[in-house]
């Protein structure tokens, strides 16, 4: 009884916006109504562990219960659920039975973060050495599984993935015959953009044996398998000397006691008038830790930074920061479109897995969008130098080079005005 009191008290402190009502495994019903109107739920738990599980981890068991079957939708959606959970769970981090998960959370987060060489390929294989037929069913055309850029309402996410590819290229300020990097090259979509528009050689480096493969296919199908490498490689194995280094949606996956070595071998690798575009989830807040539920179920060892943290490791390496954009709700957006294609196709992703893959699949696709759309998240894209000349004084150059190409690729309507 003690126990459904203190659920039940839980429930009602962080209802401020839409209402719940949640009935228990003992037929208890707890129906709470914020001040604020907004997404309307009822949900079933059929495990009585739940309520007080629930009330210590809320972050890790109401995503394992909803995979497992254990908490049932009975009035709403589950995208409604997740809303409801993001507009209200600021809150719940003041409960102080979660205080003390929080706690440990934080302490053993450069365990949790740890990634050597053997565990960070690991780690890369449990997300994207799966089906590529899964990937084919939520992705654009290009398959590029990171943040889009809209530049309008009305964008496709095919549109808004090809701005990201010509946003980056701006800032890159590539010169033909210049030797590029890209760290955590994915499917090849963006190296062998670089290489088309900017007459660069590309050398990409991944740590999943499936994107590997798929991107050199890709670049001897584009007939520039002469110019574009890509190589199943951890980025510290790297030797050379680039003009230009990228690296886009992989800095996610370093972990913080490793922003140190990942800067400096920025700088052993970046030519002295060398520029490093670096396009990164951050979270507005100060040093945190990892969600639990997405640490376990879907990015082990992954860990979302706090721009002071990156900004120390830049700073002890020596390098300049010469431009940072703030993008903040174009990753919402992007999952959005993820997450609808992935609900039109949901029947093909059973016949590929189960349906609880499908259910972790789109609780993970669904709580990233809201968690960019209402909490800390934000992407940045951060230029950065040996030298503070390297790039223009102003950043005029970006947007005329965007409009000049846009021009040319007949898509003149992708730069905002």
């Amino acid at each position: 009884m003690f126990a459904a009191m203190l659920f039940g008290r839980a429930l009602r402190y962080i209802t401020n916006v839409g209402s719940l009502k949640v009935t228990d495994a003992n037929g208890r019903i707890y129906r709470n109504v914020g001040a604020a109107a907004g997404p309307a739920v009822a949900v079933r738990l059929l495990d009585a562990s739940l309520n007080h599980k629930i009330l210590l981890n809320p972050w890790l068991h109401l995503g394992e219960a909803y995979m497992d079957g254990t908490l049932v939708i009975e009035d709403g959606t589950h995208s409604e659920l997740i809303e409801f959970l993001c507009i209200n769970g600021a809150k719940a981090e003041g409960n102080p039975l979660v205080v003390p998960t929080r706690w440990l959370g934080q302490r053993m987060r450069w365990l949790q973060q740890y990634n050597p060489l053997w565990r960070a390929e690991k780690n890369v294989a449990h997300h994207y050495d799966l089906s590529g037929a899964l990937y084919e069913l939520f992705l654009d055309r290009d398959r590029q599984y990171s943040c889009a850029y809209f530049t309008g309402a009305d964008d496709t996410l095919e549109a808004a993935q090809e701005n990201k590819n010509r946003h980056i290229a701006a800032k890159l300020l590539l010169e033909p015959g210049q030797r590029v990097l890209d760290i955590g090259s994915g499917w090849g979509a963006l190296g062998l953009y670089l290489a088309e528009v900017g007459g660069v050689d590309v050398t990409g480096v991944t740590l999943s044996e499936e994107q590997q493969r798929i991107a050199q296919r890709r670049a001897a199908e584009a007939g520039l398998a002469e110019r574009v490498h890509f190589h199943r490689r951890d980025y510290r194995r790297e030797t050379g000397t680039y003009d230009r280094i990228v690296s886009v949606g992989m800095f996610e996956h370093v972990g913080a006691r490793h922003f140190r070595q990942f800067f400096a071998k920025i700088d052993e690798l970046l030519a002295p008038d060398g520029v490093l575009l670096l396009h990164s989830i951050f979270r507005m807040e100060r040093s945190g830790s990892t969600n639990p539920w997405l640490r376990k179920y879907i990015f082990p060892g992954g860990y979302t930074p706090a721009m002071s943290e990156v900004l120390a490791a830049i700073e002890t390496a020596g390098l300049y920061i010469t431009d940072i954009e703030v993008l903040r709700l174009h990753y919402a957006e992007t999952l959005r479109h993820w997450h609808d294609r992935f609900q039109a196709n949901r029947q093909e992703v059973i016949e590929i897995y189960d349906e609880r893959f499908c259910r972790m699949w789109e609780w993970y696709l669904k709580g990233c969008e809201m968690a960019f759309r209402y909490w800390n998240q934000a992407v940045f894209q951060m230029q950065i130098a040996k030298r503070q000349d390297a790039v223009p004084l102003t950043r005029d150059y970006v947007t005329d080079w965007e409009r000049t190409r846009a021009a040319k690729e007949g898509r003149k309507d992708d730069i905002a005005a």
